[in-house]
């Protein structure tokens, strides 16, 4: 996602005044390295050309970002990724002017079926429109002040389809904001091969563009889909809702937290249930921990951190950070592994300069464990 750039010419942005770009190299696959001090360290590069996957070779992805990941009826892992683009793309200082020159696909979707995280993801393949090239999923117009993309914010596989949420971008504006059209749903019921867009599950966006279901990432957990939501941008509260499993479109079938419990209505009834700034969520329950994860940028840390619960409308626990950018500069992402078990936390980040995903390892310490559940 092209989430840290302002104004580039008359089309994107450019990188935001920030600490000069590192590149991480990932640790060689094998057994995870433990990170000093609790904090994150590579396992892998999953992504582009010198990645584990090959990409660039094998699916024209020379730079994506993203990966975010769920289970599906087969068992194998989905992988969805943000803006995309091809070897003719030289880098995030180049621009995005000509979408065509630079294949540039607002979201793609790999498959594994590796579930060892300690060694990386290996993907099966990608879902491609051609031999040897990853599928736009979701086409968007590609045009700022209209429609700039499309991008994932969550997925889930309800009785085999695939559903895989989404935001239609408007433009971006300044590093950590960005201003969305709706939020959607599109679903697959061919493994991911193909997707329709859900008009029934479509929320637009506010006037004064506040609407607090715009990024929704899920979860699952007795016969409902939760669905964890922010606003526009890195900086809003983060609201949940959750609805019976077989009614995921029916959005008046959705109830939300709010000050008096579950109640049905509009979504502008939700309370938080975090303080913001919350950036892109990943949820999920851990049933080692018996406890509720949940991960994103905290963008006035410069850290992606994690919290705890017991339900997942809280109460949630002090933010615990594994992964700073003092460390590593201009990250951003963490999306939860589904193969994280307990105090081992496996999850995907970008960083903006290199513009490509890295599988991530962080040990929760025991003391922060307790300390949230009690």
């Amino acid at each position: 996602m092209l989430t840290r750039r302002t104004q580039l010419g008359t089309v994107l942005a450019v990188l935001s005044a920030a600490t000069i770009a590192v590149t991480v190299t990932a640790a060689a696959p094998g057994a995870a390295q433990t990170a000093p001090l609790g904090g994150a360290s590579p396992v892998a590069t999953l992504t582009g050309a010198q990645s584990i996957n090959a990409t660039e070779t094998r699916y024209r992805v020379k730079g994506t970002d993203l990966g975010i990941m769920w289970t599906d009826d087969r068992g194998q892992i989905l992988a969805a990724f943000g803006d995309t683009f091809g070897p003719g793309w030289a880098g995030i200082s180049s621009g995005f002017a000509n979408p065509t020159a630079i294949d540039w696909r607002s979201n793609t979707l790999a498959r594994s079926t590796d579930r060892n995280p300690s060694n990386g993801m290996s993907f099966s393949n990608y879902v491609t429109d051609r031999p040897g090239h990853a599928k736009e999923l979701l086409p968007s117009l590609k045009k700022d002040g209209v429609e700039m993309t499309k991008i994932p914010t969550g997925g889930i596989n309800v009785d085999g389809r695939n559903y895989l949420a989404y935001m239609s971008i408007r433009s971006f504006t300044q590093p950590g904001h960005w201003l969305t059209n709706h939020s959607g749903i599109a679903y697959s019921d061919d493994g991911g091969q193909n997707w329709k867009d859900a008009p029934s599950a479509r929320r637009p966006n506010t006037a004064g563009f506040d609407d607090q279901f715009q990024m929704i990432a899920f979860a699952q957990r007795d016969g409902f889909v939760y669905a964890f939501g922010t606003p526009n941008g890195r900086f809003g509260d983060a609201h949940v809702a959750r609805v019976p499993e077989q009614h995921l479109l029916d959005q008046s079938a959705y109830e939300y937290w709010t000050d008096k419990g579950w109640q049905r209505g509009d979504s502008e009834i939700a309370t938080p249930i975090v303080d913001g700034p919350v950036g892109e969520l990943s949820v999920r329950y851990d049933q080692t921990l018996k406890s509720w994860e949940m991960m994103y940028l905290d963008e006035s840390r410069k850290e992606i951190v994690v919290r705890l619960a017991p339900q997942p409308a809280g109460p949630w626990s002090s933010e615990i950070p594994v992964a700073s950018s003092r460390e590593y500069p201009n990250l951003y992402g963490g999306f939860l592994d589904p193969d994280s078990k307990g105090t081992d936390l496996y999850f995907t980040m970008t960083q903006y300069d290199s513009y490509n995903v890295m599988m991530m390892h962080a040990k929760l310490p025991d003391g922060a464990v307790r300390s949230a559940q009690k």
